[in-house]
């Protein structure tokens, strides 16, 4: 693939970080904290967005959008499909978007940041990739899912079960794993750059 062209080193690149996407989030499915699942395929996105700008950062996140709102509609997802029974426009919506957002914001952050430092370009794109995709899922839920997080929360405030149960753990893990990973996004990133 050395006298391949650039744009088709790109495209296969981008075919093999869809396929990650697919696989790691479809295993996903079974790892859950409460009703929803742990986010593992924020890292191919994170490496995707720094390798070829927010653009294609923005497709690989809509392609784990789609994947995250097959899991809704068929039910693997269990708060997915919740959401999905409540409103299927708007969760669909909910899933694209928040996907291609935390994609794109990753892409943007990383070409900011790496042009002072690589290292913290990467770390900043791995923070930025689950802040905003949990970040517009809380909003979301606060927004347009106000019946539905009122039932979640029982007794406990929904502000509150919103920030703490949905986002606090998942957050954290899914923050955890983009920065214990970034070492090996970063070894990806400089081997893609000599080639």
């Amino acid at each position: 693939m050395s006298t391949a062209s650039p744009n088709l080193k790109r495209l296969v690149g981008m075919a093999i970080l869809i396929a990650l996407i697919v696989v790691l989030q479809m295993v996903a499915g079974v790892i859950k904290v409460g009703a929803f699942s742990i986010t593992l395929t924020l890292v191919p996105i994170v490496v995707g967005a720094a390798m070829y700008g927010a653009v294609p950062g923005c497709l690989l996140g809509l392609a784990f959008g789609a994947v995250v709102l097959m899991n809704c509609v068929s039910g693997v997802d269990p708060g997915g499909n919740m959401l999905w029974a409540a409103n299927p426009a708007l969760t669909a919506c909910l899933c694209l978007f928040k996907g291609g957002a935390a994609g794109f914001c990753s892409g943007l952050m990383y070409k900011l940041v790496a042009k002072k430092n690589f290292f913290a370009g990467v770390i900043c794109a791995a923070v930025v990739c689950p802040a905003v995709n949990t970040g517009v899922f809380i909003a979301a839920m606060i927004l347009f899912y106000r019946e539905t997080l009122l039932l979640w929360a029982g007794e406990t405030h929904f502000l509150t079960y919103a920030f703490v149960a949905l986002a606090g753990v998942n957050f954290l893990i899914e923050l955890a794993v983009n920065i214990v990973l970034s070492p090996a996004v970063i070894r990806v990133l400089k081997a893609a750059k000599k080639l």
